[in-house]
């Protein structure tokens, strides 16, 4: 499971705690959803979340009851329901940085004709909350919602060299998964490689998440600390140096505007 970040409203002091029922309905629902379309096994979750079967099968009949899960017709499959986009789609309408930010990318879009993302830190993740696809290369799905290691994304790996110490560490497994036989698995190499994007300015995803994929991006700083990053994909194929100065310059150029004009909703209280 993904390491979920601190909680303001938890921790010695505060009177809060964990109510177990609930953590595990919430375990299981990420769960599910990092499955994407690869239906589950009761005794597969159970293994993978240490829970006993017959608990975890009244708690899922009662999920389906509700539609925040759904099972198949024999009723030993398990995924994600309906109700669970409802709720996302929610988050996306009431994001006071998405309807802000997105003509931005509509903008560079029009301009370069690449694909753009907006992508938010969130534990070891990064979420993407909005993508503009070029019309060179349309992907058959929606990056929108999904979840990718931070450390082998150009998004995440942007926001994490804008932390050190602790705050980087809580943002990176133990245990780097390879995605690709480019993927930095190697601590050391990856906190030389963020050292490198601190000075530079900017991230390089080399075909580290995504095979013939390189990617780059710029954090949008209107938090002293980043939490949010916007980047270009591009494929290897057409892409040579003169392009990549081009959209990295853009891609800066379009973060200090963003800033400028997200900045001050954030001084006054927004929510990132």
């Amino acid at each position: 499971m993904t390491p979920r970040p601190a909680d303001p409203l938890d921790g010695p002091g505060t009177g809060v705690r964990e109510v177990k029922s609930a953590a595990r309905t919430v375990e299981v629902l990420e769960f599910l959803a990092a499955r994407q379309n690869r239906p589950v096994r009761l005794r597969e979750l159970s293994e993978a979340l240490g829970v006993p079967r017959s608990s975890l099968h009244a708690l899922l009949r009662t999920l389906a009851k509700y539609g925040w899960v759904r099972a198949d017709t024999t009723g030993t499959l398990y995924g994600i329901g309906i109700r669970a986009l409802l709720a996302g789609t929610s988050y996306l309408d009431s994001d006071p940085y998405l309807s802000l930010i997105a003509p931005y990318l509509d903008e560079l879009r029009e301009q370069l004709d690449e694909t753009f993302h907006f992508g938010r830190l969130d534990g070891t993740d990064v979420v993407y909350l909005a993508t503009k696809e070029s019309s060179k290369y349309l992907r058959p799905y929606s990056r929108v919602g999904r979840r990718l290691p931070a450390y082998s994304t150009s998004l995440g790996k942007v926001l994490l060299a804008a932390r050190h110490g602790d705050e980087r560490d809580e943002h990176i497994p133990a245990e780097l998964t390879q995605l690709t036989p480019h993927t930095l698995t190697d601590r050391a190499l990856l906190d030389d490689d963020l050292a490198a994007t601190g000075e530079r300015g900017y991230a390089v995803d080399n075909e580290e998440n995504s095979l013939g994929l390189r990617c780059f991006a710029v954090a949008l700083y209107y938090a002293d600390v980043p939490t949010d990053a916007i980047s270009a994909s591009i494929p290897i194929a057409r892409l040579d140096e003169r392009r990549q100065l081009e959209v990295v310059e853009a891609l800066r150029q379009v973060a200090d505007r963003i800033a400028r004009v997200v900045g001050p909703l954030h001084s006054a209280g927004g929510w990132v």
